[in-house]
């Protein structure tokens, strides 16, 4: 006993494995004992057993072995965990204890197959018990039996599969051993109670004493259906139900129906094996079929006969048999043959099943045509063959053949195709028998009923009747509107008679369904007698309205074609039952109708009726109106009012008081009474006679209204039209037509016959009145809206002028939508009613396409043309093709008749030469669209094989294979395409291109769908072999297939079909599914239909709490797959959105209970703790390259304190599943506890970065999805990341970036976009730096990228650590050897250079010249161009968030050089040039605003001079103007004010709009406080760019996001808006806006102006009001010449972009032409020089030939205008300002200048123009006195260049001899200048001649070189002096210019207008030096004032020497220091006199 001492102290599962057998015993018990005390299923105990229990069963111990088998039943049935040892502890059972001799053994061996079977693990049993049944040992195989022959009692049919089962059992009864075969027979006998008759077939061969011993037992078998009493795990409800019903007694009613739903009907045919006949065909079979002698056909088609008994048939290509069959029946002579063709039909469609469907087409019209044999035999052999033959297809596939037989004039073919039509209708339920079916079969059935034939009648009403059964009546009444009683009578009989194939199941549901309604009704329908209730009735809906509300709720299966019945009565057409019993009133005599009226009319009134007098005509009318007016509905016998109103003179009356009485009393009948289609035929005459009278038309119209609400609108609507047509009037056509039109608004397009409509149209058209045209056109144009551009193909062969208006008519109904009815709608039932319009609203579409005038092709399908298409000559074949396009181009609409071409085009799509294959494409896919849905009928035979051309090497063969495949799927629909097992067989080839071509497929068309046939179930097998495809791409796409097919299968069904994958596979595709489950998109919503054709006011109100939900879900799933939003383009919003995820909460449903309080603990100085601790180096860095376990536990450590229990599970389970459950619930909790989340971020970070590095896309999905929303909330609550937080995150992140999957790449971008907001972009900066340096090529590139975005939008300061070091790291990637990379750095660089200009060179460095070509490639091509006069520049800031497109603008070049040599120059130039070139902001001028204030006294010198003189003065010798002023604005880029209003105006851009709207709010209030206004000066041009970014953000993106609320737009539009209108009313600020952000501001208010999708706002007018506001300000308030400069500039690219609308050039010209009204005031402040250079440029891009060539002429005419406004403000002075331009040659603008001027001076006829030198000389032509003539000839000299001192000689010498003479006229209208030039002339010539000396040169400028210098150019004094027309010029024009010439000469740039006046110099002769030296001084400063001017025109080095020249002039000896002084003093005087 030591022993047992020792394995006593062992724990159970140790004994359990121990090699004592008592030890194993006693831990068997143990173990019962401890599996029944566990209470939790989940408990880890459970694990501990799982690789024990195969142990516990096949112990070798008998005795041991009986208690392992007891403990492991229970742990069976308590483990969770216990399916996984299915397989290895049901082939234990199997093997090892059914062999036992212990009784008690086996049992507890099948107590455990039968427990795993209800956990849910039945398959593997299965499978483990048929293996056993291959086992030697009987005593095993009967054991099996017994078990399976157990569960299938217990469990049923629907759990236990049965086919495996009978497959092997007649093999079993072949069995030596006795008891197996009695085991069998027991089993068969249970099987036969679940399956009845299925059993039959597949027992038929077996031992005939043995069969015949089972049907005896069959025989016994209770009929009662059997029941399951056993439930799985699953189906605990079920449970529940079963054992309450045996508590009531057994049988309960309620349940029963549903218990017979489950058990499934088992189809023998399921159970048989498929025989393959085709190979067995006899050899000769083709040729013997062809035979002459008859006995040989016979013979091959009993060859055939035998194959074809075989029950079930394997798939094939059967279309030659078919082929040789349909010909015998068609054209054998010998009938008998015919009738066993017929047979052989037969078996092959019933051994086909839906696979012979492809064929019904062509055998069905056959076989119709051959029912005019009258032998019985045959008649029967082709019944039986029709009625095998329809079951393969469907009603609607083979409804065309059948409709076009109903009209044959056979009798004996119209019975029997009526007896057919019945048997069919028998088969159908109302789902699959349509209202669009009904509708037709009804018609043509309606006429058999009246046939002359009695035969053809009896089976008319047959086919009624059994309609009339399925459909219900509600579906079928409306088309037996015109049947009188005896025939409906005899209808209703034949229905009651009619047996339901699907017995009384279908019976019954049709029975409840009808139920419901009927109880509604009651008083409804009792038959003629009880008409006047039956009328009340109708008046009430209330009943009504619930019946139909309750309808669609009936049983479960029927909702659907219920619902599509019950709407059938719901539209105008179907009225309810007592409106239909109305209808057939029958026509009235004379008398009885003047006995009916006389009894409710007063006896004057009748005799008054045809009275000669009208007096007492009207009279009678108004008695008779009073008397209708008070008669009750149901005592108005209307028919005989109306023949009251009709009697003499009826509708002839002539006076029109009388005649408008008539009519109102008509419509007041129509209203008020029971009104019936014969009372209507009473009167429409006479109404459609007076719809044109101009005094009655309106009465009648509103009394065929009337009409059209009481006998419905297509009624009346085909009447009235039919009847207009048929008289003369165009008048009343006109007006018919016009009424027409107008009643389909109100009604409805619903049920309207729109082919007799076109052809009245067509009629219309054709009219010689015009008017009755027009009326066409409109009523087309209304049909229009219903209808659809399908309208327009009946219309194809109008004269083109005609079609031109019907285009132009649909044009205008393009995109308005029908207006929702609203007559029509009262009568019918009120609930119902929306549906119903919508069900008819949707024919209308379908029906459309039916109407088509469809030709027959199939004459043109010859033999002849078959053979060439499948001629061995490829040309040959190609000929056919051709002939084939051109056959279906002509016909443009065919019927489905088009003979032997399927047969033919399929072999082409074989053709071994792809082009032909390509051909025959695009031939099936214009088939599709000429033969429409009737194209159905092809699928099997033409569409499948197209499909296998997706298989094709050729990628452009395969995209037309696929365009083909959609083409034909968009007029079938995808049933057709997924019933049977063709597409599984093309997806089980394993073609890689085929593969993945066909699933993607599938996955965009599978989520549109609402159902599927149950044989998608056959492809997913081969999904499953694609998910594990060597390719990757076919893996890739049965992936995203994945989600869809379990959308439609569930994914018990996907995880059950994996059961015969192989181990390991088996395990990946679980994992798959998994995943895919989360993934599984919501299937589309049913009512779609409604909403999204947005008909029937009512539908698109359900589905709002449908979106909201959908908009919870939105924050909390992923976002939906991309393919669903392909496929339903055309949904609803909302349904896009619902196919979330499944609700989020449902996983964590089972656990909530311990899952309440927070999810994040809030631990005080937690965070500052671990960071302490991190820094001291006590815990690890967080920094590796991938995770290692110490990372992950020293994580899960500082976790446990802060995050709650059960989410630190989740979120370290091994499982993915688990990690998404975490980020889920996170999500949730994010709002709700933000502290939380804040106090743990560092450590929800770290987690998230080890979510990066799974390799599950879901999860990492889900984590960017956490983080978006994680930083919004941050930015929210104005967070900002700790180094720490950050370090720690961001290079994990950054990793992502480079991603292979784009929308992950792209959710990383945003979310660092995002992090900008919490962490400062330029310590981000060096991060993202990092990643450039990755390995990964996708992650350089977008690291790359996103630098440049950064720059972008934070300006140079984020170039970390010094922009140099930067740029040049980013350089290096321009020679990366990955395309994107170098695209990327190259793009980042010249982003960069759009901000910084040309330094971006100096800063990158030495480039390779390869590296360097390709930048400067791209920046020129990207032609964003810095401009290249500092002008520019000055007003750029150099460190702004600045948008690229905004910069291409800005920056626009002053001259126009080329941008590659200007790189090189700047590069080229030296540091010298660099320095000057670019200025930085602070030490520019603001030189516009000095330039401006030209005329007014308040010029101020600049501070410069104040504070500066004395600096200026004491190094004299300063070498050259380097001296800078220092800015007004300080440098206000690192004060604090100036970097907060950075930080909040690069908000103003945000794509967040409250962000946004926060930022302009905070704007707004600074610029309306005055005093802090001034703050904003220097950031106008940032302010401006943020703002039209932001315009540019809501324009693209916001306006067209579906989900955003449109008054938040609307709010962020008037924040954006007030804030620039604040801004405009500031002047100063305003100013500040430079010319290329102005010409994007008004780029984006103009677009916003136009954009209509504005208008459609709410608010949008008032937004557009206020735009137009803030446009007049801009205009205002700007810098003019910026503002005109913006406009010419936006005017040319206007012109230039062919996108652009024409309405946006005309706004822009509407600005010009306003600033050309406010020029006279501005003209002054206005720098012409830069208008005139921006007019060359505009008309050197378009010259006036290019101009003229415009639309509008307004572009020239503009021009014009401003040009003639210049000089006619500016006279001839204006041709001074051209002096930017470097060429003038290159526009037409001097010219044109020119001939203005020249225009302008003949005007006025005093002055001539003389242009030869280019210089505007005027002379004076007063001939009076010669005096003049002899001043003017000299002053002309003067003027001229070469005789200037001779004039002046000349001049003096004449002043000397008249003394007396006045040359003031002739100076004072010159300018000062030439005044002052004048007298000093004449003063050194006296001086001269009087021998005084010359004045010495050190004083200033000698004589001579003021003398040769001023004059220099021929514009000099652009003469007026002679100008004696007496207009002053202003001084300012001439200060102007002599600038320019002084620059020309070299000389400086000095400010006229800094200088003494002329009177003072001529006042004080005694100091001309000083005042030449004052000049001098002052040219000095205002050089240093004009930087700008200078750079712009002086040559640096002319300008240097020239400034050193000056220089040493001033100091030169002979002028004293006093002299300075002087000069001081001077200058001290004149700027007191400015002020």
């Amino acid at each position: 006993m030591g022993d047992d001492s020792e394995w006593m102290k062992l724990p159970i599962d140790q004994k359990c494995e121990h090699k004592l057998w008592k030890a194993r015993l006693n831990g068997y018990e143990e173990a019962l004992k401890l599996f029944q005390k566990i209470d939790d299923e989940k408990s880890p105990e459970w694990s501990k057993y799982l690789g024990l229990i195969k142990k516990f069963v096949t112990d070798s111990n008998a005795v041991a072995q009986l208690k392992g088998l007891e403990a492991a039943l229970a742990y069976v049935e308590n483990a969770h965990v216990a399916g996984k040892t299915t397989g290895e502890v049901a082939s234990g059972v199997v093997n090892k204890v059914f062999n036992q001799p212990k009784a008690r053994a086996k049992e507890l061996g099948e107590d455990i197959c039968l427990m795993y079977i209800e956990i849910e693990k039945g398959e593997a049993v299965q499978e483990e018990l048929l293996k056993g049944l291959d086992n030697k040992n009987p005593k095993i195989i009967v054991a099996c039996i017994e078990t399976l022959r157990k569960a299938l009692s217990e469990f049923g049919s629907k759990i236990i599969s049965l086919k495996p089962i009978i497959k092997v059992l007649p093999k079993l009864f072949e069995s030596r051993e006795k008891a197996v075969r009695d085991e069998a027979k027991l089993l068969a006998v249970e099987i036969y109670r679940w399956i009845r008759d299925a059993l039959r077939p597949p027992l038929q061969n077996i031992n005939s004493v043995q069969l015949k011993e089972l049907e005896e037992e069959w025989i016994k078998v209770s009929s009662a259906a059997p029941k399951q009493t056993r439930f799985l795990r699953s189906q605990q409800e079920l449970k529940a139900k079963f054992e309450q019903q045996q508590g009531l007694g057994g049988d309960a009613d309620g349940g029963d129906d549903d218990e017979e739903e489950a058990v499934p009907q088992v189809d023998a045919y399921e159970l048989l094996e498929a025989v393959e006949i085709l190979s067995k065909l006899p050899k000769d079979f083709y040729e013997k079929i062809e035979a002459k002698k008859w006995q040989e056909r016979k013979e091959a088609l009993e060859a055939v006969e035998l194959l074809v008994k075989n029950p079930k048939l394997e798939s094939g290509d059967y279309a030659d048999l078919v082929k040789a069959l349909k010909k015998v029946v068609g054209k054998d002579t010998n009938v008998m043959l015919v009738a066993l063709a017929a047979k052989c039909l037969a078996g092959l469609a019933t051994g086909l099943r839906k696979k012979f469907g492809q064929y019904a087409g062509h055998v069905v019209p056959t076989i119709l045509e051959k029912f005019k044999e009258k032998k019985p035999q045959v008649v029967q052999a082709l019944q039986e063959a029709i009625d095998a033959i329809f079951l393969t297809t469907t009603l609607q596939n083979i409804s065309e053949d059948i409709l076009a037989v109903m009209d044959n004039k056979n009798p004996t073919i119209k019975q029997q195709t009526s007896l057919f039509i019945a048997r069919s209708f028998r088969h159908c339920t109302p789902s699959t028998l349509p209202k669009s079916l009904l509708k037709p079969f009804c018609a043509a059935l309606l006429k058999h009923i009246n046939d002359s034939a009695p035969e053809v009648r009896d089976a008319g009403f047959e086919a009624l009747g059994t309609a009339l059964k399925v459909a219900g009546e509600k579906a079928v009444n409306p088309f037996l509107a015109d049947v009188d009683k005896l025939k409906l009578d005899r209808i209703k009989e034949c229905a009651e008679k009619v047996e339901l194939v699907y017995g009384k199941k279908a019976g019954g549901a049709a029975e409840k369904k009808e139920g419901k309604p009927i109880t509604g009704k009651t008083t409804a329908l009792p038959g003629p007698a009880g008409d006047k209730e039956t009328k009340d009735a109708a008046t009430k809906p209330g009943p009504l309205k619930k019946a139909s509300a309750a309808k669609p709720g009936g049983p479960p299966k029927k909702g659907k074609p219920a619902a599509a019945a019950g709407t059938g009565g719901a539209g105008p057409k179907g009225k309810k039952g007592p409106e239909t019993k109305e209808i057939f009133e029958s026509e009235l005599s004379i008398e009885v109708c003047e006995e009916k009226a006389a009894a409710v009319l007063p006896a004057s009134c009748i005799q008054q009726l045809d009275s000669g007098n009208w007096k007492e005509r009207l009279a009678c009318m108004e008695e008779f109106q009073k008397a209708v007016e008070l008669m009750e509905r149901s005592e108005m016998p209307c028919q005989a009012l109306v023949r009251m109103l009709a009697k003499k003179p009826g509708w002839k009356e002539t006076n029109f008081q009388v005649m408008q009485m008539k009519l109102h009393i008509v419509a007041l009948i129509a209203q008020k009474g029971n009104f019936s289609k014969t009372s209507a035929q009473v009167v429409l005459d006479g109404l459609v006679d007076k719809v044109g009278d101009v005094k009655c038309g309106t009465n009648a119209k509103e009394a065929m209204t009337a009409i059209a609400e009481a006998c419905q609108l297509p009624w009346t609507a085909e009447q009235v039209v039919a009847t207009a047509f048929s008289q003369k009037n165009p008048k009343n056509q006109s007006e018919t037509l016009n009424w027409l039109s107008n009643a389909i608004k109100e009604f409805g397009f619903s049920g309207l016959n729109v082919k007799a409509f076109i052809s009245n149209v067509k009629t219309a058209l054709a009219a010689t009145n015009p008017a009755v045209r027009t009326s066409a056109i409109t009523l087309l144009g209304v049909m229009y809206l219903y209808v659809g551009p399908s309208l327009r193909m009946f219309f194809e062969d109008e004269k083109p002028a005609l079609l031109s208006q019907i285009d132009a008519e649909f044009e205008k109904m393009q995109g308005q939508t029908a207006p929702a009815p609203t007559r029509g709608i009262s009568r019918h039932s009120v609930g119902g009613g929306d549906d119903g319009e919508e069900e008819e609203q949707e024919e209308v579409g379908n029906d459309v396409v039916d109407l088509l005038p469809r030709t027959d092709i199939g004459d043109k399908i010859t033999a002849e043309l078959v053979s060439k298409i499948g001629d061995k000559n490829w040309k040959i074949r190609k000929e056919g093709l051709d002939e084939v396009t051109s056959i279906i181009n002509e016909a443009k609409f065919i019927q489905p008749n088009i003979g032997e071409l399927p047969a033919a085009l399929k072999g082409r799509l074989n053709d071994s030469n792809k082009i032909l294959v390509q051909q025959t494409l695009s031939i099936l896919q214009q088939l599709a669209t000429a033969m429409g849905p009737n194209i159905k009928q092809y699928v099997k035979n033409l569409g499948i094989p197209v499909i296998t051309v997706l298989g094709d090497s050729k990628n452009n063969v395969r995209a037309a294979a696929l365009a083909t495949v959609n083409a034909w799927a968009e007029q079938t629909g995808m049933k057709e395409w997924l019933e049977g097992e063709d597409l599984s067989e093309e997806l089980k080839k394993e073609n890689p291109f085929l593969r993945q071509e066909l699933l993607g497929w599938l996955a965009e068309k599978l989520p549109a769908l609402r159902s599927v046939p149950s044989d998608l179930l056959l492809c997913v097998p081969h999904l499953y072999s694609c998910l594990e495809d060597r390719n990757g791409d076919v893996r890739k796409k049965a992936q995203d297939a994945l989600p869809f097919f379990m959308m439609h299968l569930g994914f018990e069904k996907m995880a059950k079909a994996t059961g015969k994958l192989k181990p390991t596979s088996k395990d990946q595709v679980l994992a798959m599914l998994e995943k895919a489950k989360a993934n599984m998109p919501a299937k589309p919503a049913p009512p779609a239909k409604a909403s999204s054709r947005g008909v029937g006011g009512a539908a698109p109100a359900k589905f709002q709490p449908a979106s909201a939900f959908a908009d919870d879900l939105g924050s909390n799933t992923m976002e939906s797959k991309p393919d669903l939003k392909k496929a339903k383009a055309g949904g609803l919003s909302s349904k896009t959105k619902v196919q979330g995820k499944k609700v989020l909460s449902k996983p964590s449903l089972k656990e909530d209970d311990d899952k309440s309080g927070p999810i994040f603990i809030i631990v005080p100085n937690g965070k500052e703790q671990r960071m302490r601790e991190e820094k001291a180096l006590k815990v690890l860095k967080w920094n590796f390259t991938t995770p290692r376990d110490e990372y992950i536990e020293q994580l899960k450590t500082q976790m446990s304190t802060c995050v709650a229990k059960w989410l630190q599970d989740e979120m370290f389970h091994a499982d993915f599943q688990h990690h998404n459950k975490a980020l889920s619930v996170m999500i949730e909790h994010l709002e709700s506890e933000k502290d939380g989340v804040i106090s743990c971020l560092d450590l929800i970070l770290k987690w998230l970065t080890l979510r990066f590095f799974d390799t599950n896309t879901s999860v990492l999905m889900k984590a960017l999805e956490y983080l978006k929303l994680l930083f919004n909330l941050l930015s929210q609550e104005e967070y900002h990341l700790t180094e720490n937080e950050a370090s720690s995150f961001i290079p994990y992140l950054i990793l992502k970036v480079g991603e292979p999957k784009d929308v992950i790449r792209k959710d990383v971008r945003a979310i660092l976009n995002r992090m900008c907001l919490i962490y400062p972009a330029s310590k981000m900066f060096p991060f993202i730096m990092e990643g450039t340096k990755s390995k990964n090529s996708k992650q350089r590139a977008e690291c790359l990228e996103e630098l440049g975005c950064l720059v972008e939008s934070y300006g140079m300061n984020v170039c970390q650590p010094t922009p140099g070091k930067a740029l040049k790291e980013m350089a290096t990637h321009i020679g990366d050897r990955d395309n994107t990379v170098r695209n990327a750095a190259l793009n980042t660089i010249v982003t960069v250079y759009n901000v910084h200009g040309d330094q971006v060179f100096k800063l990158i460095g030495n480039l390779s010249e390869k590296d360097m070509s390709m930048l400067e490639e791209r920046i020129k091509r990207s032609a964003k161009r810095p401009s290249s006069a500092p002008v520019r520049q000055a007003e750029e800031k150099p460190q702004r968030a600045q948008n690229m497109s905004a910069n291409a603008s800005m920056m626009r070049k002053g001259q126009a050089e080329d941008m590659s040599s200007k790189l090189n120059q700047n590069r080229n130039m030296g540091s010298h040039s660099e320095t000057t070139h670019t200025v930085p902001r602070e030490f520019q001028l603001d030189l516009d605003e000095i330039e401006n204030d030209n005329g007014t006294v308040r010029c101020e010198m600049p501070a410069l001079v104040q504070h500066k003189l004395d600096d200026i003065f004491e190094p004299v010798l300063i070498p050259e103007p380097k001296i800078r002023a220092v800015s007004p604005h300080f440098d206000d880029m690192h004060s604090n004010t100036a970097s907060t209003i950075n930080f909040v105006i690069s908000q103003v851009a945000s794509g967040d709009i409250n962000t946004s709207i926060q930022a302009l709010t905070q704007i707004d209030e600074v610029l309306k406080q005055e005093d802090k206004a001034e703050a904003m000066s220097g950031h106008i041009d940032q302010f401006l760019i943020a703002t039209f970014m932001q315009l540019r953000l809501i324009y693209n993106t916001h306006m067209a996001d579906e989900k955003l609320d449109k008054d938040e737009i609307v709010r962020l539009y008037s924040c954006i808006i007030g804030s620039m209108i604040t801004l405009f009313q500031i002047e100063s600020l305003a100013r500040e806006a430079s010319t290329g952000v102005l010409k994007d501001l008004m780029h984006g208010l103009i677009t916003l102006m136009l954009d209509s999708r504005v208008e459609d706002l709410e608010e949008g007018e008032q937004v557009i009001r206020s735009v137009n506001l803030l446009v007049v300000k801009v205009l205002e308030k700007s810098d003019q010449t910026n503002i005109l400069s913006a406009l010419l500039v936006l005017l040319q690219d206007s012109l230039l972009a062919t996108a652009s609308s024409p309405k946006f050039s005309e706004l822009v010209m509407k600005c010009l032409w306003r600033m050309v009204r406010l020029l006279p005031e501005t003209i002054n402040s206005i720098n012409l020089d830069r208008i005139l250079l921006d007019i060359h440029i505009f008309m050197k891009v378009f010259p006036k030939e290019k101009l003229k060539q415009c639309k509008s002429e307004f572009p020239i005419r503009t021009l014009k205008t401003l040009l003639h406004t210049l000089c006619k403000l500016k006279g001839p002075k204006i041709l001074d300002h051209l002096t930017m331009i470097d060429n003038k040659n290159e526009s037409e603008l001097e010219a044109h200048l020119c001939r203005l001027m020249k225009h302008a001076m003949e005007q006025t006829g005093k002055a001539d123009k003389d242009t030869e030198k280019g210089a505007s000389r005027i002379e004076e032509k007063a001939s009076k006195a010669k005096v003049n003539d002899i001043l003017a000839e000299i002053f002309k000299k003067i003027g001229s260049k070469e005789n200037t001192k001779e004039g002046l000689a000349e001049l003096y010498e004449y002043k000397k001899k008249y003394s007396d003479a006045d040359i003031e006229p002739f100076l004072k209208n010159s300018s000062q200048f030439f005044q002052s030039y004048v007298e000093r002339g004449l003063r050194l010539i006296e001086t001269e001649r009087e021998g005084k000396g010359r004045i010495a040169t050190s004083t200033g400028i000698s004589p001579q070189m003021e003398g040769t210098c001023v004059p220099a150019s021929t514009h000099t004094v652009s003469s007026s002096i002679g100008n004696t027309n007496g207009e002053e010029v202003g001084p300012s024009v001439y200060l102007e210019r002599l600038k320019i010439l002084r620059q020309r000469c070299g000389l400086d740039n000095a400010k006229q207008e800094d200088r003494p006046p002329l009177t003072s110099l001529l006042s004080k002769p005694t100091l001309p030096t000083v005042a030449s030296s004052t000049d001098m001084l002052h040219s000095k400063l205002s050089q240093l004032r004009e930087s700008r001017e200078q750079y712009q025109h002086l040559d640096l080095d002319s300008n240097q020497t020239h400034s050193s020249g000056i220089g040493t002039t001033l100091a030169s000896p002979s002028s004293a220091a006093a002299n300075i002084d002087d000069l001081k003093k001077r200058l001290e005087r004149i700027k007191s006199s400015r002020k």
